[in-house]
């Protein structure tokens, strides 16, 4: 396949001329200066000013950390801001069309109906994996983007190596792999990839394995010519000054969120030789993230029965594959042990 980035840019897009803010007109070297440009208040109390648009500080650590150029980076307000401006770049609405592979992560589909867009759904395969063929067969001039989560929620499993090749090479337009917890995996995040494909697309975030839910931290990797797109069409101050103070505190702190998600990692494995001994528990699914996807004899009554006992799961049973299944993230020892013991409780009920 040879992908061709300016026949994916919507028409509108191309031709737009950015806003352009007081910060990207003056970008500070540090020198003492006096800010009349932005129609700020003068009086500081550390949020007064505007933050930098482009996240400049942020984003050279992380381009640091990931061997990549901070141009190959764009920042959101969240994964889903991220994946709402590719939508709105990449997309004519009434015309084109994305591709998710359900079960997977709901925003997709959300997003696409938010953007009038049609989203084709081609289910996983049973074992958890892209249908490649499938894929392709209802691929066409209008299809823009196809979403891969992997490690896929709420499976909780990774996509193989050779089906996600084998969609970058053949697939016609841009493929998005969500990695929200490839820090979960033992498999290298496709970010190692960038220069191979020039339709790949990485999506990560700060929510899970850096424990950064509540800042809204979304992280987007490609070519610097598609980054340069989706700045064209960003708010201009979209990631403000608290996230990016905080976002960058954080992973700085390489050596907590590497002992964190041990630490996670090892109350997985202890979990999964507990469940084993849940008698109501059927399946066991493999799992790549820090949460479990298990399949139960009933899982309206089982979720029920942990709620009523102060456990808040999640219940995928409405999900394609996922008849009678429960979510179960991975939380502390002590909670994990909660949950143990409550679920030994309801099976002698």
């Amino acid at each position: 396949m040879s992908f061709n980035l300016q026949n994916s840019i919507r028409e509108n897009v191309k031709a737009l001329k950015p806003y352009s803010s007081a910060r990207d007109e003056y970008v500070s070297d540090g020198s003492e200066m006096i800010f009349l440009d932005a129609n700020e208040n003068p009086f500081e109390n550390g949020v007064n000013r505007y933050p930098d648009p482009q996240q400049r500080s942020l984003k050279a650590v992380l381009a640091d950390q990931k061997g990549i150029h901070a141009e190959n980076i764009l920042l959101g307000n969240g994964s889903d801001e991220v994946l709402d401006l590719l939508f709105r770049a990449f997309c004519e609405p009434h015309v084109d069309k994305v591709i998710s592979l359900p079960p997977t992560y709901g925003m997709y589909k959300v997003l696409a109906a938010i953007n009038t867009i049609e989203n084709k759904e081609i289910q996983l395969t049973k074992a958890f994996q892209p249908d490649v063929q499938k894929i392709l067969d209802v691929t066409d001039d209008t299809s823009k983007i196809l979403f891969l989560c992997s490690p896929n929620n709420p499976t909780g499993n990774s996509f193989s190596e050779e089906s996600i090749v084998a969609l970058l090479k053949k697939f016609s337009g841009l493929v998005v792999i969500d990695e929200a917890y490839i820090d979960f995996a033992a498999n290298e995040s496709w970010v190692a990839r960038l220069h191979d494909f020039p339709n790949l697309i990485v999506t990560q975030t700060l929510s899970k394995a850096y424990g950064m839910a509540g800042i809204r931290l979304g992280i987007c990797m490609a070519s610097k010519e598609i980054i340069a797109v989706l700045n064209k069409i960003k708010p201009p101050y979209n990631v403000n000054g608290l996230t990016q103070l905080k976002a960058l505190e954080r992973v700085l702190a390489t050596k907590t969120v590497a002992d964190e998600v041990k630490h996670i990692l090892y109350e997985r494995e202890q979990l999964i030789i507990e469940l084993r001994q849940i008698s109501f528990i059927e399946t066991i699914y493999p799992t790549d993230a820090n949460f479990v996807l298990v399949k139960v004899d009933d899982a309206d009554k089982r979720y029920q029965q942990l709620l009523k006992k102060g456990i808040v799961i999640r219940n995928r049973s409405t999900q394609p594959l996922c008849e009678n299944t429960l979510r179960l993230t991975i939380g502390t020892a002590s909670e994990n042990e909660k949950l143990i013991k409550t679920l030994n409780e309801i099976t002698n009920e």
